[in-house]
């Protein structure tokens, strides 16, 4: 993939975001709904995939932003198949061993994103995407999260139904080694997570290393704590 590199400006609104590029203002889509306050900041470094659909309104997608030395994935949806790969890889321990691997299983009213089987148990995991960075730990979400908490409240449902269950933070700032989930923000879904932990649900905490070139999940699980923070610093260039 070739990037074209440009400066943020603005972001009228959560879908397109103003992006300077040689010299030229351009739109380019947001694949985050999340704020993302935090990182797209005017005079930002990013990075933009470019399309040839002619049917596109915006040309360029907005995937990468740089902070703090390093690049920081905004592709949220992309989370979902880093991890699945890397689940077929062999790359994450908790998760070996299943003989049936899938994308998207819908359950009642709701889609969990990676279905996992074998002759023993099934296992459901949903995946997030995290970029939000406080005191160097990584925070989910950095804006309220409705869908967020129903996928939790599916997954202690299924957790109690028999099934293996997992919520997956995948952390998209590769400075972030420690996740602790956002009280600030939505306390609804911190304490949905804290009693989906209780019924069972298992929490899994990753990270990628972003390049241009491609990104990989580094195979070592990292800690969490579940337990409301009283710091706020919020990483910023």
């Amino acid at each position: 993939m070739d990037y074209v590199k440009g400066i943020f400006k603005s972001r009228p609104n959560r879908f397109v975001a103003e992006i300077e590029v040689d010299g030229n203002l351009e739109i380019a889509h947001v694949p985050n709904t999340g704020r993302c306050k935090e990182l797209l900041v005017d005079g930002a470094v990013v990075w933009l995939e470019p399309s040839d659909n002619p049917n596109r309104k915006t040309k360029y997608s907005l995937h990468f932003v740089e902070n703090k030395g390093v690049l920081v994935s905004l592709y949220s949806q992309q989370a979902n198949s880093i991890v699945y790969d890397a689940i077929k890889d062999g790359k994450i321990n908790e998760l070996l061993n299943y003989s049936v691997y899938k994308r998207e299983k819908t359950i009642d009213n709701s889609r969990i994103d990676i279905y996992l089987a074998n002759e023993n148990e099934e296992c459901y995991v949903e995946v997030k995407g995290v970029t939000l960075i406080v005191d160097g730990e990584a925070r989910f979400p950095d804006a309220p999260t409705e869908r967020g908490a129903k996928h939790l409240k599916e997954l202690i449902k299924l957790k109690k139904d028999g099934n293996r269950c997992v919520v997956f933070f995948l952390i998209q700032h590769p400075i972030g080694k420690f996740f602790r989930p956002n009280w600030d923000n939505d306390p609804v879904f911190s304490q949905t997570l804290n009693d989906a932990y209780d019924a069972g649900v298992e929490i899994l905490v990753y990270r990628c290393d972003n390049q241009l070139v491609g990104i990989d999940l580094i195979p070592e699980s990292l800690d969490f704590d579940l337990a409301q923070s009283f710091s706020n610093s919020i990483v910023n260039d």
